[in-house]
């Protein structure tokens, strides 16, 4: 993997784990949307030959000796990108449901408004559709929770179609959610004060295979993603009430 260079500093970075049927087919978009931005696939230990396949699609691959799960695989990506120097690093999953032609409009809006994360919403237009009853009623809840918590709403707070600049990537280097990350990474930013952004865009079905999440996982991400959240928002307000007395004076 090559040191950042070129004039967006940007680094395309796909988790995978056994996406051997759909990783190949997402380098080609990526590589079709953004021909001159280097991929890198994080492979989370992978047992069907996604990294053969990533390579072989002329992706970089950073092949992780041990199933760390979602939040390591990314966290791994992030650091390494820190390390040599990216500016920008936009996710895109390695299942086929992120649309690799809104990462020009992810990028765009990084650079235009200065904000620290871009999300992309299925919901923001209005035109978003859900999975299942379960993961629905889920969204809608930590639409609710995080609304008093960010202070101002995010509309698909469940999206793994992101994009970070260089002061999120420092931040997640080292502090970031290892299982199910998207909701409390949020809280993790929020707590540093940083701001995000949402653009819209359409999600597609996964290519191949089917999600791990199932009904009872989804009732399982609730529960955790909560506790998780909760625990973000201690270390919040431990540290507004250290900050206050230096801020009065």
């Amino acid at each position: 993997m090559k040191p950042a260079g070129g004039p967006n500093q940007l680094l395309i970075l796909i988790p995978a784990f056994n996406e051997v049927g759909a990783i190949a087919g997402v380098i080609h978009e990526v590589r079709a949307a953004m021909p001159e931005a280097p991929i890198l696939v994080v492979d989370d230990a992978s047992t069907d030959g996604t990294e053969r396949s990533a390579r072989s699609a002329g992706a970089d691959v950073l092949r992780l000796p041990y199933h760390l799960g979602l939040g390591g695989g990314v966290q791994a990506g992030y650091k390494l990108a820190y390390e040599l120097g990216y500016d920008y690093v936009i996710r895109v999953d390695g299942d086929g449901q992120h649309d690799p032609k809104y990462i020009p409009a992810l990028l765009q809006t990084l650079r235009a408004t200065g904000c620290h994360m871009v999300i992309g919403s299925r919901f923001q237009d209005g035109n978003g559709n859900y999975t299942n009853s379960v993961r629905a009623m889920g969204i809608w809840f930590f639409r609710l929770v995080l609304r008093p918590i960010l202070g101002k709403p995010v509309r698909d707070p469940t999206s793994g179609f992101v994009g970070v600049n260089r002061e999120a990537l420092q931040v997640f280097t080292g502090s970031f959610p290892l299982e199910y990350p998207e909701i409390e990474a949020l809280v993790v930013l929020q707590r540093k004060r940083f701001q995000f952004q949402e653009v819209p865009c359409r999600m597609r079905p996964r290519k191949t295979g089917r999600s791990t999440i199932t009904a009872v996982k989804s009732l399982y991400y609730i529960f955790h993603v909560l506790l998780g959240v909760f625990i973000n928002v201690l270390k919040f307000e431990r540290r507004r009430r250290k900050d206050a007395p230096r801020e009065e004076r």
